[in-house]
């Protein structure tokens, strides 16, 4: 019996264009690795695929005239509120330009001392002694009260970055209170990214006139443009000055297409899955990773559902403490353990996050976000437990 677990391996491929196949790189680079590292295709095993390929396959890129001629159409003429962007210069500040130049006037709403995903604005916010649910700042007053607002990590001003994009047309203010936007303008878009649906929800009910978020941002082509119809332009990354490459859109068959062309070449029946960020965070910037709507927005049906284990630690010390055939004991417990464990003793401390968000925070990881360059992840054995 192999004593190995679960294995996970970046699989290396060719730069990929806008427009390639992305199918047929899956298979060649699956081949090549058979073919010069030993590696072995089996049944169940998981190959993960990075969104970032998907989308450029599917050439789903956006400019920023496009951005500012569909937040024109969305929003009208007038001031525009925009509350609650995360703090990113590939994320959000391609995103801030298009949707400046697409209004007469912007009152960009932020929150601090961190922004939903954790990013910080001031070091040591807390040797202030200041309530940031009590107080509301211009970018003026913010700045003569903090007087270091540099990125601990990424070495940026974000103030200053966002500021810069359009001095003339942006206002700054910084408040935790939603409905501060509502002081300056009754049109809002909530650039949130998690919390999107109960600000949406805050904001009509205390008379907000038009309401949208990202998801109804190029949720449709523009003059022939890429388009999410999900989540818009959640998800967006930069690629060029110009350009913004969207969060993929849903295509099942693609994930079908794999799967039976995998069986075709190599005879096992795999599970794929697309992914992007993965939910985790960094324990030292206090980060949370996860910019994107969800970690995968498609994955064959084998993936479906959550993990349904029984915790090993529990049942050495608990259950069978003491006994001379404790491994065996175990394994014959982890074979006929029942189908539904939450809220039994023996699955204590077994989180049941689903299947796509463990794997795909798993795949992120391997893969990781600069010059590694394996946008695929092959993962084995992971739905094998200690009694296989």
């Amino acid at each position: 019996m192999s004593k190995l677990g679960t294995v996970a391996l970046g699989i290396k491929a060719p730069i990929i264009k806008a427009e390639d196949d992305i199918c047929q790189v899956v298979i060649d680079s699956l081949k090549d690795t058979v073919r010069e590292d030993d590696l072995r295709i089996d049944d169940r095993d998981i190959l993960c695929i990075t969104e970032a390929v998907v989308a450029k396959g599917q050439n789903n890129f956006v400019s920023l005239d496009d951005i500012a001629f569909d937040v024109k159409k969305k929003m009208g003429k007038g001031k525009v509120g925009l509350i609650y962007p995360i703090f990113s210069r590939n994320r959000f500040a391609p995103l801030l330009e298009g949707i400046v130049n697409g209004v007469d006037e912007l009152v960009l709403i932020l929150s601090y001392p961190k922004d939903e995903v954790g990013n910080s604005l001031i070091k040591n916010f807390h040797k202030y002694n200041i309530n940031p649910y009590l107080r509301n700042y211009t970018l003026k007053e913010f700045k003569n009260t903090f007087k270091e607002t540099v990125h601990e990590f990424t070495g940026v001003d974000y103030l200053d970055l966002y500021k810069n994009v359009n001095k003339d047309k942006i206002t700054i203010v910084l408040s935790n209170d939603p409905l501060e936007v509502l002081k300056y303008t009754d049109k809002v878009i909530v650039a949130s990214v998690h919390n999107r649906a109960e600000l949406k929800e805050t904001l009509i009910r205390n008379n907000a006139k038009k309401v949208i978020d990202l998801t109804e941002i190029l949720n449709e082509p523009v003059n022939g443009s890429g388009y999410n119809k999900e989540y818009g332009l959640l998800g967006s990354n930069v690629s060029t000055s110009t350009l913004v490459k969207l969060f993929p859109r849903h295509d099942q068959s693609l994930i079908t297409k794999i799967q039976d062309k995998v069986y075709k070449e190599f005879k096992k029946k795999i599970e794929v899955m697309v992914y992007g960020d993965g939910g985790f965070k960094d324990p030292i910037g206090g980060i949370w990773e996860l910019a994107d709507p969800v970690i995968s927005p498609m994955y064959s049906k084998g993936l479906g559902g959550t993990p349904n284990e029984v915790k090993l630690k529990y049942l050495a010390d608990n259950d069978f403490k003491g006994k001379l055939n404790i491994e065996d004991l175990v394994k014959e417990r982890i074979k006929t353990k029942e189908k539904k464990l939450k809220g039994k003793s023996e699955s204590l401390g077994t989180t049941p996050r689903r299947y796509v968000d463990l794997v795909g925070s798993l795949a992120d990881l391997v893969t990781g976000s600069g010059d590694k360059g394996t946008p695929f992840v092959l993962i084995k054995n992971y739905f094998k437990n200690y009694s296989e």
